[in-house]
């Protein structure tokens, strides 16, 4: 058993030493968003059917399971129906996506320097300009996101009484029938759902990194006395991880408001296809779209499709996050030599 001198010697000496982060200084732009246009898209082709399955369940006047929903999707409309409005969904994805990393990086960086020039403890500002970086990044690409959300969701559930012939249709129509507006609705509870959301998701991503580092370098200090450079499998399975703890913590957090906002982009302003019989005076209120809700199934109806929204936010931020890492490496501008 060690000593007590033992032990503080053994803390002194054992460390862990992490790969310096990339930042958006050291980032070949160009190189960055081509290849992350490539891997977001093959990350978006993977997920999208989980995504469908949500929003069904979302926009459903009775609870139905997902496994369920699925099966009858599957039975009645085809594999097919799982990839309905993907084609939308993609093209708007690449411009957003770009607009998203941007705001993402430059905000981490100006904040996270901001923090550290106030006095702030380096843990404390890495999170609160991670969570800076995830709300300023959501409200930027909502102004491309949502309506590209708008028209792939109402392809998503339109079923098999196809209203629109495919997302150029979808954009005509919706414009002709309410302008503009049309294609943001449900914007400001967008803002409401993904700015808060992205914000939680980050800061719970840099808080969960350093528990479970701390919890590693804890053990290292009661078994080893040397410094440690974990590999590059090890690095990416502490993200992959706390990815997967930050996307179930937003999930939960944002939950209602992802419904509210789902609900309002899908079953107003449509003549027929899913929402036909059952458009309500207001619903387009989020004061309205929460008491139908309730009358269609209390409280809990505000977390219909929780369980798909935890698996594809878990799995996408998992996904996404060892991508973006894995993006940011490839993308890092050549080092000139010391």
């Amino acid at each position: 058993m060690m000593s007590l001198a033992e032990d503080e010697q053994a803390a002194q000496t054992a460390e862990i030493r992490l790969p310096a982060d990339i930042d958006w200084q050291m980032l070949d732009k160009s190189r960055f968003f081509l290849l992350g246009a490539g891997l977001f898209s093959g990350v978006s082709a993977t997920l999208y059917p989980i995504v469908v399955l949500k929003t069904r369940l979302q926009i459903a006047s009775s609870p139905s399971s997902a496994v369920r929903t699925a099966a009858a999707i599957l039975r009645v409309e085809g594999p097919l129906a799982f990839y309905r409005g993907f084609a939308t969904s993609i093209t708007g994805t690449i411009p957003a996506r770009a607009l998203y990393m941007t705001a993402l990086e430059v905000t981490k960086s100006s904040v996270g320097a901001a923090t550290l020039r106030l006095g702030m403890p380096e843990p404390a500002a890495a999170t609160v300009a991670n969570a800076a970086a995830g709300l300023s990044a959501a409200m930027a690409a909502q102004a491309i996101w949502t309506p590209i959300d708008v028209i792939s969701q109402r392809l998503m559930v339109q079923g098999t009484a196809a209203r629109y012939s495919g997302g150029v249709d979808a954009f005509r129509k919706i414009l002709a029938a309410d302008g503009v507006r049309g294609l943001y609705r449900g914007f400001g509870m967008s803002i409401l759902t993904y700015a808060p959301s992205n914000a939680v998701w980050w800061a719970s991503y840099s808080l969960s990194q350093r528990t479970i580092w701390s919890g590693i370098g804890f053990y290292l200090c009661r078994h080893e006395a040397r410094a440690v450079t974990p590999d590059s499998k090890t690095v990416v399975a502490v993200q992959a991880v706390s990815a997967a703890v930050a996307g179930g913590v937003a999930a939960l957090v944002t939950m209602p408001l992802d419904t509210i906002k789902t609900r309002m982009q899908v079953l107003d302003g449509e003549d027929g296809g899913a929402a036909e019989g059952r458009r309500k005076k207001g619903v387009a209120t989020v004061a309205g779209t929460i008491r139908s809700l309730v009358r269609e199934g209390g409280w809990a109806a505000c977390y219909r499709g929780l369980g798909p929204r935890w698996a594809s936010m878990s799995m996408s931020a998992t996904t996404m996050i060892t991508t973006y890492e894995f993006l940011k490496r490839l993308s890092a501008k050549d080092q000139p030599a010391a």
